[in-house]
């Protein structure tokens, strides 16, 4: 479809705030929160036009500070564009915090909250009340510290390259080299990457260290034993526990490592190798090269967009109205953050992605995947208040990983070759059962930092190892290589700057499954249920929406065992 047939977004008119507004100091904004805090509110109408004039105002502070963030991680060389950043984090949302502390309490308190007949509001409240119950302005400045210290992981990671045949190449693209047919190639890249990662160890454990004690400061600011009670509180879960957690780790492990076992035998078996090793992880196992669906970012755009189009057309229109606004930068160049994200953007309602493509295969399911969060964002740029849009983890991330799984019905768009094809799908569900097994592993791993905040750096290195080695197939020898394993948690991203997002991932990965099963039995149906659950935005709870969605929000033991199978089935019948 061509791009003049498609409607561009525009900002909505505000009714609040000037329709032009640069916020480049904490005075800009001041008035708005002011007139919130000393308005009059003497109806239900009242009550709910001081709402939406909160909400107008979140809106356009968040996307401000969006903007600024995305620009940062674009590249992360530019001081100018970094200071911009931490001017926002450490001068103006200071300022804020207090004032939404008060505006939770007028709220909260005001004579009309109980006539707010509707039920949405139900769900955004008992998130105020959380709000209420765990602020503490002492944590002002901790939380400053925190969200500009949590930065530093993205700028030693993107400076970490290594030199591969004479030419600088980032980590993401040398990790690809770890495809290549030739064994002693792959060995050599993978020792490269470690090495280059040695040299950051101490940096980056010194850098969790103070994390950890600014995080445990705060939870015990706020009356909490330890930071992982706090941050269930903070992230809102009030729809499982932290027993739940620990069945899923118990329930992924058991269910799991047989199948991971099963394919690991299966690759040292094809390879013809007496051991298996780390680099021979992602190798074909037939001796083919690496899937290379992309040569370009601007083709990755191209084909995605084909892609969804196929899956439904109003998907395929979402991703050009972002190519059209230039909301998306795809390729891995140095000086990038490293990673992928969709960042919602709550006042145009058009999100931007971010990623590092290099052209493989793994890039298909990143962009896929930021693409069923572009959907969300999408399909809730409506809804009445911002709070109503800014969706839980479990929620927003059923939406992208659903979309991993059903867009792989459609991958003919990158593969013209049905081998390749089939290749893809294999990788995709192997690496849907192996994330799992990580997802259980990081999460445990947090919860024992957390719960033990006094440990040594050496009782952490030595923690993870065990914990890995809990959901990890013993087919694969790490023998002479336990210091490289011992810091392997250091490359995930959101033990640094988000910490306890990432069960999430796991949770919604089920939900996943179950969306794709039915779209295989009926896609228009599970379409239609999986937008109907998107579209609720955060106005129901986590299980109402995945129930929209036509499956369970459940990590029991016979729950996961039930998708793992169907996995495992689909997978030997694509693998052969």
């Amino acid at each position: 479809m061509e791009t003049n047939q498609i409607v561009i977004p525009k900002k909505p008119v505000r009714h609040f705030l000037p329709q032009q507004l640069s916020i480049d100091t904490w005075e800009t904004i001041m008035p708005f929160f002011k007139d919130l805090m000393d308005r009059k509110i003497s109806s239900v109408k009242d009550l709910e036009k001081w709402l939406k004039d909160r909400s107008e105002l979140e809106a356009v502070i968040s996307e401000e500070l969006a903007w600024r963030y995305i620009k940062m991680t674009c590249d992360t060389t530019d001081k100018d564009i970094t200071e911009s950043f931490n001017y926002f984090v450490s001068e103006i949302e200071p300022h804020i915090a207090p004032y939404n502390n008060d505006l939770n309490k007028k709220l909260v308190e005001c004579e009309f909250v109980s006539k707010l007949n509707k039920p949405e509001y139900n769900i955004y409240l008992r998130g105020v009340k959380k709000a209420l119950e765990i602020y503490r302005e002492e944590n002002i400045p901790l939380n400053t510290k925190i969200s500009t210290d949590s930065q530093k992981y993205g700028a030693i990671a993107a400076a970490m390259t290594v030199n591969w045949k004479g030419q600088e190449i980032t980590l993401q693209k040398a990790a690809n080299i770890l495809k290549e047919a030739d064994r002693k190639v792959r060995e050599e890249i993978f020792f490269k990457i470690q090495e280059r990662k040695e040299k950051d160890v101490d940096t980056l454990n010194n850098l969790f260290s103070e994390l950890l004690s600014l995080r445990h400061q705060v939870a015990v600011n706020a009356g909490f034993k330890n930071y992982r009670d706090y941050k269930f509180a903070e992230l809102g879960r009030f729809d499982y526990t932290v027993q739940d957690c620990f069945d899923f780790h118990k329930s992924i492990s058991k269910e799991l490592l047989p199948i991971s076992e099963g394919i690991n035998l299966k690759r040292k078996a094809k390879l013809k190798l007496d051991v298996l090793k780390p680099w021979d992880m992602d190798v074909d196992v037939d001796g083919k090269p690496a899937l290379m669906p992309v040569k370009t970012g601007q083709e990755l755009i191209d084909k995605s967009i084909a892609c969804f189009y196929k899956i439904r057309h109003s998907y395929g229109e979402y991703l050009e109205i972002m190519k059209t606004m230039g909301h998306l930068d795809l390729e891995s160049r140095k000086g990038k953050a490293p990673g992928g994200y969709n960042y919602p953007l709550y006042e145009i309602g058009v999100p931007f992605i971010f990623m590092n493509s290099v052209g493989a295969q793994r890039d298909v399911i990143t962009m896929v995947h930021e693409g069923g969060h572009a959907i969300h964002s999408f399909v809730t740029r409506d809804l009445e208040i911002t709070d109503f849009k800014s969706t839980p983890s479990e929620v927003a991330e059923l939406a992208s990983m659903s979309m991993e799984l059903i867009s792989m019905e459609h991958w003919d768009v990158f593969y013209d070759d049905k081998d390749e094809l089939r290749r893809a799908k294999q990788e995709q569900l192997e690496q849907t059962l192996k994330s799992l097994l990580w997802i259980g592993a990081v999460d445990k791993f947090q919860h024992w930092m957390y719960e033990n905040p006094q440990h040594s750096i050496s009782d952490r290195m030595d923690t993870w190892a065990k914990i890995i080695g809990e959901f990890s197939s013993n087919v694969v020898d790490w023998s002479g290589m336990e210091e490289i394993r011992k810091r392997g948690w250091q490359s995930q991203l959101h033990i640094f700057e988000v910490p306890f997002y990432y069960i999430e991932y796991g949770m919604a990965q089920l939900g996943a499954i179950a969306v794709w099963r039915n779209y295989k039995q009926n896609p228009e149906k599970a379409l239609d249920g999986y937008e109907a659950a998107l579209r609720l935005g955060y106005t129901k709870s986590i299980p109402e929406i995945y129930k929209a969605a036509g499956v369970e929000f459940n990590f029991s033991q016979e729950y996961v065992k039930e998708l793992a199978q169907f996995v495992k089935g689909e997978l030997d019948q694509i693998s052969g």
